[in-house]
């Protein structure tokens, strides 16, 4: 399950709101996100809180809320929400070496997903596949060809993984400092997931040495938090020295938010 951040609301309140004389703070779009968000957390209850954190998000009519599903795929091109353009798979783009292809194919890429989403609002609909917070990119480290999800990496090497993911990010989110962003991104999966495919809910990376983690595969994720602001980080399905990614203190607490400052 993916981390959430304060700011993942801002996208359901700015798009997800019903079209309505504005009653409450948070539905005021000239305040600053914060104040909007924390308006917003005061009026929830705990049981709605709960189910806006779950991967389809309830609505909450009394609040003018409408559902929200989270799960959304853009690998190489927006997946499965009808036509759209499909660029290379990641391993093969990551072959080009250029920076400045992969931000322009993510790019047109938010474009595309941004056009969908609003003409599946315009339809009532909120399905999977239809809304802006996108579960790319991969940056996991494609150490063993056995894996079967290597090719939504970009290859083995931190560095190159690293630029390119950074470069994705960019052209999913949209310019830095902007009112709202086109899409969230999601830096997926943190940490140490490389395979093997058929266990990954039970294999544990134990043995991993602290050089490795921080040479290999930590780089990339550090890049996108730091560098690319990414807006989602989603944690790996395999365990990291005993504890489940998901609930592993190491990664979530002392290394995502205190020593990069994510507030994902």
């Amino acid at each position: 399950m993916r981390i959430f951040g304060i700011y993942l609301f801002l996208i359901f309140i700015s798009s997800q709101l019903l079209a309505q004389s504005k009653q409450y703070p948070f539905q005021d779009a000239n305040l600053p996100f914060e104040k909007r968000v924390n308006d917003l957390l005061s009026r929830l209850t705990l049981e709605e809180k709960v189910s806006l954190m779950q991967d389809v998000s309830r609505s909450v009519e009394r609040l003018g809320i409408k559902q929200y599903n989270w799960w959304n795929e853009a690998l190489h091109g927006v997946a499965r929400a009808g036509l759209a353009t499909v660029f290379p798979q990641s391993i093969g783009m990551a072959a080009s070496f250029d920076r400045d292809a992969l931000f322009n194919v993510f790019n047109a890429v938010s474009d595309e997903a941004r056009a969908k989403h609003n003409y599946y609002l315009s339809q009532g609909s909120y399905g999977r596949y239809e809304g802006l917070t996108m579960w790319t990119p991969t940056i996991n480290i494609f150490r063993d060809p056995r894996w079967g999800r290597g090719i939504e990496t970009y290859g083995e090497d931190p560095y190159l993984t690293a630029v390119l993911g950074v470069e994705a990010v960019k052209g999913l989110q949209g310019p830095s400092g902007g009112k709202y962003d086109k899409l969230h991104a999601c830096a997926k999966h943190f940490a140490v997931h490389s395979g093997p495919e058929w266990n990954r809910h039970s294999f544990d990376a134990a043995n991993i040495k602290q050089r490795d983690l921080y040479e290999t595969y930590l780089p990339a994720f550090k890049a996108l938090v730091k560098d690319a602001k990414v807006q989602e980080v989603m944690c790996a399905y395999n365990r990291f020295e005993g504890d489940p990614c998901c609930g592993s203190d190491k990664l979530l607490q002392q290394i995502l938010r205190k020593k990069w400052g994510s507030k994902a």
